[in-house]
């Protein structure tokens, strides 16, 4: 079994299925892989309810509002003059681009829908990925801060690690499965969360102790 499989097998073990990512839609989702930059979910879960709220959660009334009220509704995600820059920029893409449905990306294949993403103001190599795993249902293992905290103290990755360099391990050793990758991530999330963080709580770590 690879070093990889091991850590979550026992993640699995200590914590359980996650649930995770949470949303009523695939359009919700990217959505929130957008806002959560930078911030918690329970912000993030603020501004999605006043989208909601205000009957703004799709395509194309995003792409119709004016900026300036996008803004004011998703203030509890912070950033919020930024991010709605880029909300506008991601929506004007899929109208552009897709007719308007995230839907229509799925077909395309993953690297090229990829570097599309990648090229949309804002939408870093999280994001996208994020996006492509948790929305579109594509293999795509995503790499946040905790995943990189936690391989690196554990002895298998270096510090300074890049993303791309972190993603190819596991696209390496694990089969490309979306529920295997959507589990995994969202396992790191919790480690990380509770005991991983930058001060770490390494008392009842399901890794404490573990080198790979």
């Amino acid at each position: 079994m690879s070093p990889l499989m091991s850590i979550y097998r026992m993640l699995f073990d200590a914590f359980g299925p996650q649930g995770w990512w949470p949303g009523d839609s695939p359009f919700e989702v990217a959505v929130g892989a957008i806002l959560t930059q930078n911030t918690n979910w329970q912000n993030v879960n603020r501004a999605i309810k006043n989208l909601k709220d205000a009957h703004c959660l799709s395509p194309r009334t995003l792409y119709e509002i004016p900026e300036g009220e996008l803004a004011i509704l998703i203030k509890p995600s912070g950033y919020f003059n930024i991010k709605a820059v880029r909300l506008k920029a991601f929506v004007a893409f899929i109208i552009n681009q897709y007719d308007g449905s995230l839907m229509n990306m799925v077909a395309e294949d993953t690297e090229s829908l990829r570097n599309k993403l990648l090229s949309v103001r804002g939408i870093g190599m999280e994001t996208a990925d994020s996006i492509l795993l948790y929305a579109l249902n594509k293999p795509v293992f995503v790499i946040d801060a905790y995943t990189k905290r936690i391989l690196s103290r554990h002895g298998i990755i270096s510090e300074g690690a890049g993303y791309q360099e972190c993603q190819a391990l596991f696209h390496q050793q694990l089969v490309h499965e979306v529920p295997l990758f959507n589990e995994y991530h969202a396992l790191f999330v919790k480690l990380g969360k509770h005991y991983c963080k930058s001060k770490p709580q390494c008392n009842g770590c399901p890794l404490q102790g573990q080198r790979f």
